[in-house]
């Protein structure tokens, strides 16, 4: 048994080096996906939200095309996603595999899609009378925003965002099918395809303890801003 677990150790030390690589990878692909989230989902998520019927910017063809373009795009096979951007990625960064940064162009894609529904879902949840006080104070929409809605809708847009980047890890372990590389690709071709299932289910355990840590982080941050 303890032959076994040093065997084990050793294989895993040898490959350890490629390991942390692959988690690298998989951190750029993150850092893209968590930041067009951020920069880009809000804003698109607001927008949905306040031109839909009998809010303060309601603009029906405008809602219709942006809600439109999020559902086209959420509902698009992530792998036939990634396959189908691969000319405008060439045209746009020179090249479109091998490269993690190239293979982040889906993963943005969908990550703003993903998280405009989960901010609008959390702006709809918003009682009726938090917008109606912030009217009746002669707020402005930008006031209305930022004083009232997002304030109201902190724990339940950070729990929607925690629930996006579980999903963003999921769909960076498919990026190895275009040269993307990430912890994913690690397992697949160095476990799987060489038949090193010790090294396979040790990839899959830190898919695991990610996702576990961004769960953590996520429920952690909105139990503190929820003042309820």
């Amino acid at each position: 048994m303890i032959e076994t677990i040093n065997l084990y150790f050793e294989h895993v030390l040898e490959y350890l080096p490629r390991m942390l690589e692959s988690l690298g990878e998989t951190g750029i692909m993150l850092f893209f996906a968590i930041l067009a989230a951020i920069l880009l989902g809000i804003p698109v998520g607001t927008l949905l939200f306040l031109t839909s019927s009998g809010n303060p910017m309601e603009h029906h063809l405008l809602n219709r095309l942006v809600n439109t373009l999020v559902n086209i795009i959420r509902s698009f096979p992530f792998l036939l996603l990634v396959v189908a951007m691969q000319p405008f990625i060439r045209q746009i960064y020179g090249r479109a595999t091998g490269d993690p940064i190239a293979a982040s162009f889906p993963m943005i894609v969908i990550a703003i899609a993903l998280y405009a529904r989960f901010v609008e879902q959390s702006l709809n949840d918003i009682p009726k009378a938090i917008i109606e006080t912030a009217q009746s104070m002669g707020a402005t929409t930008w006031q209305l925003v930022w004083k009232f809605l997002y304030v109201e809708a902190r724990s339940s847009l950070v729990i929607g965002f925690t629930t996006a980047v579980i999903s963003f890890v999921s769909y960076s372990t498919i990026m190895g099918v275009v040269g993307g590389g990430g912890i994913g690709d690690f397992a697949i071709r160095y476990g799987y395809q060489r038949y090193e299932t010790d090294i396979m289910y040790t990839a899959i355990v830190l898919i695991i303890l990610l996702v576990g840590l961004f769960q953590w982080l996520g429920l952690k941050v909105a139990k503190i801003l929820d003042k309820r």
